[in-house]
């Protein structure tokens, strides 16, 4: 399991936050809530190797 620390600002409430990305699942798209403000917010990782990009974006972005 690649397990990797990532940080985003929320597209609602702006606050920066700590998440845990699993590298060995590959590209992924999930919906989570702000841990923060609580709005749902869509995720998009792309894993290039060791290496991967994060979207976020809001739920209806």
């Amino acid at each position: 399991m690649a397990l990797e620390t990532a940080f985003y600002s929320c597209p609602y409430c702006e606050e920066v936050i700590e998440i845990t990305v699993d590298l060995s699942v590959g590209d992924q798209e999930y919906m989570e809530d702000c841990q923060v403000c609580a709005k749902l917010t869509r995720f998009g990782v792309q894993v290039h190797g060791d290496e991967f990009i994060l979207d976020v974006h809001g739920y209806n972005d």
